[in-house]
């Protein structure tokens, strides 16, 4: 499962530092669904079209198995990955809102996007968050995918038990 960054994983607003840096702000909510989602199995990737040293720490704090960042053009970036990685494109899983996110989403299996995204990736999504990015959305995709495959409950179950 593929996430795109800003407008996904973060509200989409960018911050500048007075150096120019750009600062990012996460939802642990997002962090713990990928984190939950990659020990239940599924492979996580981030797939940006910005680079930012933000989020490869971020990804390394949640063990996204591959972070792709400084994509102009996703679709051939997305194609590459799935050769390397051995997949269909019907395998996969990504989360875009924005134009430049539907050539991935007009190749894989399940097309997500947050409540707020650009009207014709909506059109595209096979299944639109009721959260808003940045507040949770991914953690819902996360979640969603997990009940899909019978791993959500035991992961869950994990936490209630206290170990």
């Amino acid at each position: 499962m593929a996430f795109d960054v800003d407008g996904v994983l973060t509200d989409g607003v960018l911050w500048y530092g007075a150096q120019g840096e750009t600062l990012k702000a996460f939802h642990t909510l997002d962090g713990h669904g990928l984190k939950m989602l990659a020990a239940s199995g599924v492979l996580t990737v981030i797939l940006s079209g910005r680079d930012s040293p933000a989020v490869l720490r971020r990804a390394q704090e949640l063990g996204v198995a591959h972070v792709l960042q400084g994509i102009d053009d996703k679709g051939p970036a997305f194609d590459d990955l799935l050769a390397r990685l051995g997949l269909a494109a019907a395998e996969a899983g990504y989360m875009g809102d924005d134009v430049v996110d539907l050539p991935v989403l007009g190749r894989c299996g399940l097309a997500c996007a947050p409540a707020q995204a650009h009207e014709r990736v909506l059109q595209r999504a096979h299944y639109v968050s009721a959260v808003a990015a940045g507040r949770g959305a991914a953690r819902e995709v996360c979640e969603l995918l997990m009940r899909a495959q019978g791993t959500l409950e035991a992961a869950l179950a994990r936490y209630e038990r206290g170990s």
